[in-house]
């Protein structure tokens, strides 16, 4: 199975209409996807690479294979409680803490932020309309959202049988948007009760996964999608994760548009039925609500 490809540029003009319905169809049965031609400055993004494996190699990689979890893997010490990971969080907005990591204080991690913003607010700007919502529906849920980048470097292990990189786990926000590895790989995603393992990044692609709250929103039409990572005994991975995310007092539920009509009698919905049964059941369900609410 090929992961679906998203072309950004493609929702403007003749292929739009495919494109939506891509990307809907992305959203709905896969829950990730890779998005091309996002409008992100590819310099910025290489020199964001840049800047976390420096970093990792000058503050972290060291204590890393220094911790006792790093020494003791082995055949007689499994480790299942602990993640075989370096990361440090940046929270954007809604306020910065960027003076908490002294290293990185510079415009790269901020502007790189502002860019990844622009393109999860266009995402969120299209699958409400593909939900069939008003267009700003998903950005007024999410109140303020909080956004925050998770830089991580899984590294390279000599025992990956004993250990996982990142636990299996669904995301507990709205949509994540990742700048990985190019070469090294690790990420798996969980499709059709197996895990399907997302390649190496070509170019200057992102893949992109929802979160809890895209589901809740939904009404469970997106899915947020169990995801984990495998350590690679020869090299180290990158993971740049960008969370768009509802502000921490956002009240979630799902929209009251994609929601079930309920508490109705049966015969009352059959009567209804009766003089409806040849149109969309779509639109049924919404005039069932109107009628019986």
């Amino acid at each position: 199975m090929e992961i679906p490809v998203i072309k950004m540029d493609e929702l403007h003009g003749e292929k739009r209409s495919e494109t939506l319905q891509l990307l809907h169809d992305a959203c709905a049965q896969w829950g990730f996807f890779w998005l091309e031609n996002h409008g992100i400055n590819e310099d910025l993004m290489y020199k964001i690479k840049g800047l976390v494996n420096k970093h990792y190699e000058q503050s972290m990689e060291k204590n890393f294979y220094n911790s006792e979890t790093a020494k003791n893997l082995g055949p007689d010490n499994v480790v299942s409680n602990v993640d075989w990971e370096c990361s440090f969080m940046y929270r954007h907005q809604p306020e910065s803490n960027i003076h908490d990591i002294p290293e990185l204080v510079c415009t790269t991690l901020p502007e790189y932020a502002e860019e990844v913003i622009k393109l999860a607010e266009r995402l969120a700007e299209v699958m409400s309309e593909n939900l069939g919502l008003d267009k700003d529906y998903l950005k007024k849920a999410f109140s303020n959202p909080s956004v925050g980048i998770k830089a991580a470097k899984y590294p390279r292990c000599s025992h990956p049988e004993f250990v996982m990189g990142l636990r299996g786990h669904t995301d507990a926000g709205g949509i994540i948007l990742l700048l990985q590895d190019d070469l090294v790989p690790g990420l798996e995603f969980l499709k059709d009760g197996r895990w399907m393992p997302i390649p190496p990044t070509q170019g200057n692609r992102i893949f992109v996964n929802l979160g809890d709250q895209v589901e809740v929103i939904s009404n469970g039409i997106y899915k947020s999608i169990c995801h984990q990572v495998v350590p690679n005994k020869n090299g180290s991975r990158l993971s740049i994760a960008t969370f768009y995310n509802p502000g921490p007092d956002a009240i979630v539920f799902p929209a009251q548009k994609l929601t079930y009509p309920s508490q109705y009698r049966f015969k009352d919905y059959l009567e209804f039925y009766s003089t409806t049964k040849f149109t969309d059941k779509v639109s049924r369900f919404q005039t069932t609500k109107m009628i019986f609410k």
